[in-house]
């Protein structure tokens, strides 16, 4: 059955046939009918940092203003997108790749997107930061010590990573890699939401 098919759809040469379609709107079109530009805002941290709250506060704003605006969760995309995937290194790295594609995806729509993942690895991150022009990507690293990220523990994920039902859980038996110039660094632990949230949107419009 196979060798029936033209040879640009046989299964095993998929791939390697895949051409891009150039299609006629562009992002510049979206982005002047959206009236503002298409852009990522990737929020990095060590789980209970405060990231998905910040996001989340951003959008809000954003929102407020007029802004087009779509937030991708971590924990909300494990339901659908990435609900096929565990949590070792290797698929924690393909959901990562699978979010950059998506946070691609609503930019060019002129949208800015904001995620909100732990993306405890530099090359996964630099790997997202790849797929987007220069400037239009803004890592956000919501720098909060362990111990006070412990201490909050929202989801009890820390004591059971200590207890050692958790494996591969970061800042416990999974390393996080800071990122070494994120165009925006909070202090989750020094300032409070509001004054985090200004010096977002500064950064973000």
């Amino acid at each position: 059955m196979d060798s029936e098919l033209p040879y640009e759809f046989r299964e095993h040469d998929s791939k390697a046939s895949v051409v891009w379609n150039r299609t006629s709107v562009t992002q510049a079109m979206r982005e002047q009918l959206n009236g503002h530009a298409g852009k990522c805002v990737w929020f990095t941290g060590l789980s209970g940092s405060g990231k998905s709250s910040l996001a989340n506060a951003l959008e809000v704003e954003l929102n407020r203003r007029g802004y087009h605006t779509m937030l991708l969760d971590g924990d909300n995309i494990r339901h659908g997108l990435c609900k096929d995937l565990g949590m070792g290194e290797g698929d924690r790295t393909e959901n990562i790749r699978r979010v950059g594609e998506v946070a691609r995806l609503f930019a060019e729509a002129g949208i800015i997107v904001i995620t909100a993942f732990i993306s405890p690895f530099r090359a996964d991150r630099d790997a997202a930061r790849a797929l987007f022009d220069e400037g239009d990507f803004i890592e956000v690293h919501v720098d909060t010590p362990l111990d006070i990220c412990e201490q909050r523990d929202p989801k009890g994920l820390y004591q059971k990573a200590r207890e050692g039902r958790i494996t591969d859980f970061t800042g416990i038996s999974s390393p996080y890699e800071a990122p070494p110039q994120a165009e925006v660094t909070l202090k989750g632990a020094e300032h409070g939401q509001q004054e985090l949230l200004a010096q977002l949107v500064k950064r973000v419009i």
